[in-house]
């Protein structure tokens, strides 16, 4: 499995970011997100935007959160 890391600043989840994000997963199985200080205020944030990346992507990924990182995955067949 190859996996990428791409970290999210302050500027949180722009269009550039999902486009970005979208553009590695042509190439990669999985890809890491590094969380950064001045993108959270609370580990409780690391969920809504674990969600609301997830709603941007589709059914084909699936997300983990691990501390203030959140790991996506994607798979061949939609996830229910």
């Amino acid at each position: 499995m190859r996996t990428a890391e791409i970290q999210l600043g302050k500027n949180g989840l722009t269009e550039n970011f999902i486009q970005t994000l979208k553009g590695y997963f042509l190439a990669h199985d999985s890809v890491r997100i590094s969380v950064l200080k001045s993108a959270r205020e609370e580990k409780s944030q690391m969920k809504r935007y674990s969600d609301e990346l997830l709603e941007k992507l589709g059914n084909n990924y699936t997300s983990k959160s691990i501390g203030f990182k959140i790991i996506i995955r994607k798979w061949r067949k939609a996830k229910r």
